[in-house]
């Protein structure tokens, strides 16, 4: 790939799943010709890859208003440095990950500058703002898409559109056998385990991880033998949910890291919504999710989405595979319910862990970044299409 030699991509990822990705795309890239040269938005993942990062990741992932108002002045610094660059000396591919605010604002300047755009993991536009997808069609040159029903809503609107793969096909495994990983985390191999996962922010954590532990003492006070594990997300310290937990009086058993090892180990789990579900669903573990927000921030969305499912593994599946607790129906009365019915009914479970490995099939075999890296090295080579 001679041709390709000093091309220039600037690649923008916005948030720790976004630089994770974003690593291993650029891994792959550069296996595919050494000679590119990667800079622009990421986080220490994308650096170690060799991006130079103009701009650290973890200063633009935030969630909410509030939030995003607070950090503003660092996104819009964020923003001129990359709308500069694509003006002045415009690489030969944009690259944007996910971030869909900041990155199509990005894509339109990419476009009046002439630069190629390379959308790798699309905006919900299925679940709410469809209206966007012809905002897309006129910005971004292809679009690289991890789940295979967002390929009509492109094709539909004639943007050139390529279902990759999904990139957690590729890194869902554990590091350990389910025994060892029973010894590691010191939990008894004869009793039954419920995996707790309240979530990677502290507004989850505050709005879910109370319900979550009373329907864990609902399950224990009927099932004395359970054992229950926590996976504490990196984005969070011991002292965020330390409080919630000694006040629950249970014991729970709270590791960092190796999560796909904890989920392993469990006969079933209470989750958030949100990615998490899908790598469970890949793992084969039946849940029951739970989603809880402010009533206002609840209707106002209700009416924007339109999707019939919360969970990304029953959006996937196309059908509620696993239960989902909204709003006043994520009571610990009802969690415990729904958790204990996969504890005594082992039919029931069996059956929910085959209709996950449907959701595994759906999302197609791993190589998914080495499928969108070969996407970048075709976009550098050819021409851009006109305006």
């Amino acid at each position: 790939m001679g041709e390709t030699s000093n091309k220039r991509v600037m690649i923008v990822a916005g948030e720790a799943s976004g630089d994770l990705h974003g690593s291993n795309l650029v891994k792959e890239a550069l296996r595919l010709d050494p000679s590119l040269s990667f800079f622009g938005i990421g986080g220490s993942r994308m650096r170690e890859a060799g991006v130079q990062t103009l701009v650290d990741a973890s200063e633009m992932a935030v969630v909410g208003l509030v939030e995003v108002l607070a950090h503003f002045d660092v996104i819009a610094r964020a923003f001129t440095t990359m709308k500069r660059i694509l003006r002045s000396d415009p690489p030969d591919l944009l690259v944007l990950i996910d971030y869909p605010d900041f990155n199509l604002m990005l894509a339109s300047v990419a476009r009046r500058a002439g630069v190629k755009v390379l959308y790798y993991i699309s905006p919900q536009v299925w679940a709410w703002r469809v209206g966007r997808v012809k905002k897309i069609a006129r910005l971004v040159d292809h679009m690289a898409v991890v789940f295979p029903f967002e390929v009509p809503f492109y094709e539909k609107e004639g943007v050139p559109v390529t279902f990759v793969g999904h990139p957690l096909a590729d890194i869902v495994r554990p590091t350990m056998a389910r025994g060892e990983a029973v010894a590691a985390f010191g939990l008894d191999p004869g009793r039954r385990t419920v995996g707790l996962f309240p979530g990677s922010r502290r507004g989850e954590i505050a709005r879910l991880f109370p319900v979550i532990l009373e329907s864990a003492a609902l399950l224990k006070e009927r099932n004395p033998e359970l054992q229950f594990i926590l996976p504490l997300a990196p984005s969070l310290s011991s002292a965020d949910i330390k409080p919630q937990l000694a006040a629950s009086g249970l014991e729970v058993t709270v590791i960092r890291d190796t999560v796909y090892d904890v989920m392993q180990v469990c006969d079933a789990i209470v989750t958030v919504s949100g990615t998490v579900t899908l790598e469970i669903a890949l793992m084969g573990v039946p849940m029951a999710i739970i989603y809880k927000v402010s009533p206002l921030t609840y209707h106002v969305g209700k009416r924007l989405i339109r999707v019939d499912h919360i969970g990304i593994c029953n959006i996937v599946a196309g059908e509620r595979v696993v239960p989902e607790l909204i709003q006043h129906e994520a009571s610990a009365e009802r969690i415990a319910a729904e958790i204990g019915r996969y504890l005594d009914d082992g039919e029931y479970a069996a059956a929910v862990r085959g209709r996950l490995s449907l959701v595994k099939e759906k999302l197609g075999a791993g190589g998914c970044s080495a499928r969108v890296a070969a996407l970048v090295c075709e976009m550098i080579g050819a021409v851009r299409k006109e305006s």
